[in-house]
C-alpha cells in the first residue's frame, strides 16, 4: 500500500477514516490544527505514519503540505477539513466566515487542483471530498456553510466527467451525509435538530464507496431522499422548509 493523505484528520470523520484505513493497510500522513494529537496517532499507527500540523485557512499552508508529501506516493487524497458558522447572515463573524470559505473552498480546490495532476500522470489515484447534504440546497441560517458545501459538490462532479471523457482510471467523488455526531456543532456553536449518524459509519462508506469508484456518495437512506424530494420543490419553498429546520438549532 502507498499513502493516503487526510486533512482534518484529529477528530471526528476524519479520524475515523484515519483508523479504517491503517487497519486496512495503508500509509498514511494525517493534517491537522492539533500536533498533540497528530504525535499521538503517528506512534500508535507506527513509523510509516507522517503528520504535520498546520491551519489550512492561512493562505500557503494548501501548498505546503503538497510539498511536505513530496517524495512519498500519495494514492488516495481525502479532503476532510471543514467547518460551519451558525447566524443571520448580516451578524455572522467576516472574518470567521472568510475562514471557512478559505477552508471549505479554497484549500479543497488547491490540494485537488495539484494531486490531480499527479494522479492524472501516473493515470492511478483516488481524490475523496468531503461534502455534505448541504451541498445540494441553499441553507438559511448556514448559509456560508451550504454555500461552500456546493462548491464542493459541483466541482467534484465536473471533475469526475472530465476524467472519465478521457478514459482516466483516476477517481474523484463526495461524500455527503446529514448531520453526523462530530465537533462540528460545536464549532459552528448550535446543537443538531435531527439525529446524527456516527463518524465512524460515515468514514467507512465513504472510504468504501470510493473504493468502489462512487461519485456521489450519501450515506443514508433518509437523506437520500430527501436530496431526491428537494430535486423536485420550488427552490423559495424549500429554503422556507430549511430555515425553519435550522431554526430549530439551538444556540449553544
Amino acid at each position: 500500500m502507498n499513502y493516503a493523505l487526510i486533512t482534518g484528520a484529529t477528530s471526528g470523520i476524519g479520524m475515523q477514516m484515519a483508523l479504517y484505513l491503517h487497519k486496512l493497510g495503508w500509509k498514511l500522513v494525517l493534517s491537522g490544527r492539533n500536533e498533540k494529537i497528530l504525535k499521538r496517532m503517528a506512534e500508535k499507527f507506527g513509523v510509516d505514519t507522517k503528520y504535520i500540523a498546520l491551519d489550512l485557512s492561512e493562505r500557503n499552508a494548501p501548498e505546503r503540505l503538497y510539498q511536505f508529501c513530496q517524495g512519498m506516493q500519495i494514492d488516495f487524497l481525502i479532503n476532510n477539513a471543514g467547518f460551519g458558522v451558525f447566524g443571520e447572515f448580516t451578524e455572522t463573524d467576516l472574518d470567521t466566515e472568510l475562514e471557512l470559505i478559505d477552508v471549505n473552498i479554497r484549500a479543497v480546490h488547491i490540494l485537488t487542483k495539484l494531486f490531480l495532476k499527479d494522479f492524472v500522470k501516473r493515470d492511478r489515484g483516488m481524490i475523496l471530498n468531503v461534502a455534505s447534504s448541504a451541498g445540494f440546497l441553499a441553507g438559511p441560517l448556514l448559509s456560508s456553510y451550504y454555500a461552500s458545501k456546493n462548491y464542493v459538490v459541483r466541482l467534484t462532479t465536473a471533475i469526475r466527467e472530465e476524467l472519465r471523457r478521457k478514459g482516466s482510471h483516476v477517481q474523484i467523488g463526495a461524500l455527503c451525509p446529514g448531520p453526523v455526531d462530530t465537533n462540528f456543532n460545536n464549532r459552528a456553536g448550535v446543537t443538531f435538530s435531527a439525529k446524527p449518524i456516527s463518524p465512524k459509519y460515515a468514514a467507512v462508506y465513504g472510504i468504501d464507496g470510493s473504493f468502489e469508484g462512487k461519485g456521489i456518495m450519501i450515506p443514508t437512506l433518509g437523506m437520500k431522499l430527501g436530496v431526491l424530494a428537494s430535486k423536485f420543490v420550488p427552490e423559495e419553498i424549500a429554503v422556507r422548509f430549511i430555515y425553519e429546520l435550522q431554526k430549530r438549532k439551538e444556540l449553544t
